[in-house]
């Protein structure tokens, strides 16, 4: 790591995750599967110190190998949080890319899948401050590894997962951005902005 940068808060990045994960993903429904494994801690939480995409792409294959011998049980999937590598939304997407190339090369395509989330995530079509974006915004760049079993679990016991994109447009684009900002108000300073208020 650089000397000019200031070393992981390891604690305060999956702290901000969670935060994300239970305000976000769970609170809106975005991801109908992700309550139960947060509820039964079943998610691993993995932060990198990776700087270079070498050393991202190793931490990867660590994690995948980990998760493969875990038991589902204990540990079903993992967030590879990468503070400090792939910042820049377009590099992201390019590593993806190689990403699931070494899930080929390695023989783990059909045992996992990569699901993306980043602080400036753009859909395709989208522009850059659409709402529907926001879906898979997280708080740092962050490689969410499913194993396929859990994913066809998943699908049978909701149907209807083909929808789920739809839906959560239709969720943020009533948020709307302000909304959205507003799920990161905690109780404290919400108290605090309508004590203000009443003065």
């Amino acid at each position: 790591m650089d000397d000019d940068l200031q070393p992981i808060d390891a604690e305060k990045v999956i702290a901000a995750t969670r935060f994300w994960l239970e305000r976000a993903v769970i609170g809106l429904n975005l991801c109908p599967f992700a309550k139960s494994v947060h509820v039964n801690q079943r998610i691993r939480y993995f932060v990198s110190g990776a700087t270079t995409k070498p050393e991202l792409l190793a931490d990867l294959m660590t994690e995948l190998r980990a998760l493969q011998s875990a038991d589902p049980a204990v540990c079903e999937t993992t967030l590879l949080i990468h503070p400090c590598v792939l910042t820049e939304f377009i590099e992201y997407s390019q590593f993806l890319r190689a990403a699931d190339k070494s899930l080929v090369r390695q023989g783990l395509a059909e045992e996992f899948q990569l699901a993306s989330f980043h602080p400036d995530y753009r859909f395709g079509e989208a522009g850059p401050d659409d709402i529907e974006n926001y879906s898979n915004r997280s708080p740092y760049p962050t490689l969410h590894l499913l194993r396929e079993t859990s994913i066809s679990r998943a699908v049978a016991a909701f149907p209807e997962a083909a929808m789920i994109y739809d839906k959560n447009i239709e969720t943020l684009r009533r948020l709307g951005h302000a909304g959205w900002r507003r799920l990161w108000v905690t109780a404290d300073e919400q108290r605090g902005c309508d004590e203000k208020t009443e003065a």
